[in-house]
Formats: structure tokens, C-alpha cells, sequence
């Protein structure tokens, strides 16, 4: 069943992304956007955050050998992240893999089937410590904060491995095996430490997430109050400004990832970089824990068709003979809203636009425009409406262009632009009259009562792949000229439409 909230809403099993608070049936979900009903509801502004690193689960990761091992008993990892695929492997945050696997460390995502925080060290081909929390992270269109807090030395077997998700401290665990008084773990050594992967032992694990804020302390247990808060108002666990290094170890390090041609720059004044591997200025992102910009939803689309995701769940390609359809991880049903899509390559009959379904069994047989409450524009430059034709003068596009979209819920309108021109003589600005625009059913009569952005690909072709990249505010791919909303949100190629915005949260609480 969907959720619907304050004017958005999250296909089943998907809430919409943003800061979290709770936990029920050891599923993180989000705080009801509707909570957010003006921005005076914020004390104080949260701690701005301007970029995260978008690691695509394929060759790209982080490593650092440190000259010298740290603290080995005490420390702490903090970092939020954003997942982007549920994989079958698990994903490394953050590891260690030495003397063919007697040495091990990790911190990171388990398996699809579980997708559990997992804390684990392994010495001489002894493990030291596991733990495996309860709860389950499988939102992929939201933020999670966490840390995971040790101190080895501390008398309580229970506080020398504290774990933390949005602020609370996790007390149940699938695998519960503290460590011993003053054990040893194998990160913080004079070894390769590697962040995004498990560069040997024949499983690379390489993660397929959004990461941001990512704080290792050398030599401190801290708990999340050092990195986040609990707004007073709201309830929702936010990030706050990152304090001092001045106290901490040597080895500490801070990713703040604000510098795209040096994504492995430390910002503690420490000076411990890490080694780039295969992430380019591309790879930085806007899309972070303070403003959540929807990607394309891998949990929702025709599952017998050979569809891929990758960067971030911005690029969709599909290969299957199948009709194929996909929609935005967020929806609107009111406010004006813009993205840019730029196909890589179009096999036949590529179809992006807007769709009311919400759900995997809605859209598995059209593409947008095909089916009931939908809209698209092809390749071929034609439109339909609802399952029929609709006239107009539409252009056709290929590889070199960027499609802009322009959602006008308050209005009921959607246009399309070819490379910076609207389609059709489209007049976005124009409100009710809506010249050049398709009509669009008011979403208060479609079944879920409101409209995504989606793509879709009408199947029967050669096998060659429909492959476009969907920018809703952060793309994946370069920009040459660069334009952000009227609130400064968003890198779009063309400019943004008067009085539209880019999909976030922020512009969903002020528009949506």
C-alpha cells in the first residue's frame, strides 16, 4: 500500500526519502512530510551539507594506508548514506582484508535478504566481534545516519560496541558477539583501510550508495550527538556541524566530498587523504541527507524485463523485448516541478513523461503516456495522452539532446522542451490556459492521487539497450552551463521554468 503525505507519496515499500525518525517492524520509515508545514518550524537551520559521493557498486572506492596504526581499542565511524540497489552481495563501507583473509574488518550493508548494519573483526582467523542488527535498511530513497561507537576497554561487554541508526541506539541484534576487554580490531592499522569495497580476497563487495559526512575518530567513543541532533520541533534526527579534530587521533579523517577533483580529501586538517579509485568530479552530488533529491525507483518496474540501474539510480537501461516502464522514487500532487532526461542510446521508440501509477503492477504494460492518468513524448515525436495521440507539433529527440520536463500540478499541465525550447510553442509560465501543454487529469481522481516522472521503453526491439540518464536536480553526467531553481537547488543544462523547481525535499515542503 502506498503512503501518502503532505502532498507526496512513496511507491509500496518505498517511503519517501528524507530525515527519519522511528522504527516499526524493524523498517526505517520517514517522518511524515506533512509535519513540515512551513520552514519557521526549524529552530535553527540544520547543518548545511552541500555534497555526497555517489559510488556506483561496479570498480570505484576509497583507500588510505595510514603510516602508523592508531588506536585499535577505541573509536568511532559516522557517516550517512543513501542506498541505491538492494544487492545480493553485501557492500563494504568500510574494510580491511589482510594475509589472505585472516585478517578481516568490515562495516557494512548484508545481503538483500537481510539488509542489516553488519560490524565485524577478525584476527588470525579468529573472529573477535559481530554484530548484526535487527533492523532493516531498505529504503532507497532515504538518508540513514550511522554510527557504530567502540571502546574494547570498557568493563560491559555491551559498551564497548555501540550502534546507532537516526540518532537510536540499536539494542537489538540478529548476531550478538562483543569482543573481549581490551581486544584489538584490525582497522586503524598500518594496512590498506578501504572505503566503498573489499579489494581482495575475490569479493570486491563494492557499494552501490550515496555517501556523505563520513567521520572516522581515532581514539574517542562518541555517540551520534557529536554529529547529529533531534530538532525540537519536528522530532527528526538532522546532521549538525561537524566539531573540532583537535582531540582526536592522529589516523581521524573527514569526507565531506566538497572538492570534485579530489573526492578522497580529508576536511579535518589532518591531512589523511585517501586514494581515488576510479570516481570522477562526476561522482560528487548534491543529493545529500539535508536536501533529498528523488532518483528513478529500482524497486518499482516490470521485473521480467532486463533492466539495470546504475549511478545513483539516475541512469535506467533496459535490454528485454518487453514493454518497460519506470517511475521517479517521488511524486507530487500539487506545485510546479522541473528535470531534464539525456538519452546515451535509444534502440526504438524511447518514451519519458509522467504516470499516476504508483506501483509495479500499474505501470508493468505501458510506458508513460500508454496506459490510464499517464503522458509521454517518444523519440519517433509524437505524444500521447492516456493511451491515445495527441496532436500537436512534437519533435522527435536522440542522443545529443536533453529532454526538459515540466510538471504543473496546480494547474494540471505538463510540457516538453527539446534541448532549451519548449515543444509545441510551450508557454510553461502560462498557468491555467497552458499553451502548447498536455492536459493532465487532476491527480485527486487517479487511484493513488498523484503523478511521478517516468521512462519507459516499448519493447519488441533488437536487444540493443534503451539507456537514458535522469537528471532531477544532481546528474550524472556533466553540465555545461549549469542553472538551479529560484531557491538555488538543482544543476540543470537549461533554465528552470519561472516558478518551478527541482524535485527535494525542501522545495516538497515549501511547494508541495
Amino acid at each position: 500500500m502506498s503512503r501518502k503525505n503532505g502532498g507526496i507519496i512513496g511507491p509500496a515499500n518505498t517511503p519517501v526519502g528524507g530525515l527519519f525518525k522511528g522504527v516499526a517492524g524493524g523498517v526505517w520509515r520517514m517522518n511524515d512530510v506533512a509535519n513540515f508545514v512551513s520552514n519557521s518550524q526549524w529552530p535553527s537551520a540544520p547543518q548545511s551539507i552541500d555534497n555526497s559521493c555517489r559510488f556506483n557498486g561496479s570498480s570505484d572506492y576509497l583507500n588510505r594506508t595510514p603510516s602508523s596504526a592508531g588506536n585499535l581499542r577505541t573509536m568511532t565511524f559516522s557517516f550517512w548514506m543513501k542506498r541505491a540497489k538492494l544487492e545480493s552481495d553485501a557492500q563494504r563501507i568500510f574494510s580491511i582484508f589482510e594475509n589472505s583473509g585472516a585478517e578481516q574488518f568490515w562495516l557494512r550493508t548484508a545481503d538483500s535478504s537481510n539488509d542489516y548494519i553488519d560490524f565485524f573483526s577478525q584476527t588470525s582467523s579468529s573472529q573477535t566481534l559481530r554484530l548484526v542488527s535487527s533492523a532493516r535498511l531498505r529504503d532507497l530513497s532515504a538518508w540513514y545516519h550511522i554510527v557504530v561507537a567502540v571502546d574494547t576497554t570498557q568493563a560491559t561487554d555491551s559498551n564497548r560496541i555501540k550502534m546507532y541508526i537516526n540518532g537510536v541506539q540499536q539494542t537489538s541484534f540478529s548476531t550478538t558477539s562483543y569482543p573481549s576487554q581490551n581486544t584489538d580490531l584490525e582497522w586503524n592499522k598500518a594496512v590498506p583501510n578501504m572505503v566503498g569495497a573489499q579489494q581482495s580476497g575475490g569479493s570486491s563487495e563494492f557499494i552501490d550508495m550515496y555517501l556523505a559526512e563520513v567521520c572516522f575518530i581515532d581514539g574517542l567513543q562518541l555517540d551520534p550527538t557529536s554529529f547529529g541532533e533531534t530538532d525540537s520541533t519536528t522530532g527528526i534526527w538532522k546532521p549538525k556541524k561537524i566539531g573540532s579534530f583537535a582531540s582526536a587521533g592522529t589516523n581521524s579523517f573527514y569526507l565531506d566530498f566538497k572538492d570534485s577533483s579530489n573526492l578522497g580529501n580529508d576536511a579535518s586538517g589532518l591531512s589523511n587523504n585517501f586514494t581515488v579509485n576510479n570516481l570522477t568530479s562526476i561522482d560528487q552530488s548534491t543529493d545529500t541527507c539535508v536536501e533529498n533529491f528523488s532518483t528513478m525507483n529500482p524497486l518499482v518496474y516490470n521485473t521480467s524485463t532486463s533492466v539495470v540501474f546504475a549511478e545513483g539510480n539516475l541512469q535506467v537501461s533496459t535490454t528485454d523485448s518487453a514493454v518497460f516502464g519506470s517511475v521517479s522514487t517521488i511524486g507530487a500532487s500539487s506545485g510546479k516541478w522541473y528535470m531534464e532526461v539525456k538519452p546515451t542510446q535509444i534502440e526504438n521508440k524511447m518514451a519519458i513523461g509522467v504516470t499516476a501509477a504508483a506501483s509495479a503492477d500499474a505501470i508493468n504494460n505501458h510506458r508513460p503516456g500508454d496506459g490510464a492518468f499517464s503522458a509521454g513524448i517518444r523519440s519517433s515525436g509524437d505524444a500521447k495522452l492516456n493511451g491515445s495521440s495527441e496532436s500537436g507539433s512534437w519533435d522527435s529527440f536522440t542522443t545529443s539532446d536533453i529532454v526538459g520536463i515540466a510538471l504543473d500540478l496546480d494547474n494540471n499541465k505538463l510540457y516538453f522542451s527539446k534541448n532549451g525550447t519548449f515543444m509545441n510553442s510551450g508557454d510553461p509560465t502560462s498557468g491555467s490556459t497552458g499553451t502548447g501543454a498536455i492536459s493532465l487529469t487532476d491527480p485527486a481522481s487517479t487511484t493513488d492521487g498523484f503523478y511521478f516522472f517516468a521512462f519507459g521503453d516499448p519493447g519488441a526491439g533488437s536487444g540493443t539497450a534503451n539507456i537514458a540518464q535522469f537528471n532531477f536536480g544532481s546528474p550524472p553526467y556533466s553540465i555545461s552551463s549549469g542553472n538551479a531553481d529560484a531557491n538555488g537547488f538543482g544543476n540543470f543544462e537549461y533554465s528552470v521554468p519561472s516558478g518551478y523547481y527541482a524535485l527535494n525535499t525542501s522545495n516538497l515542503n515549501t511547494y508541495g
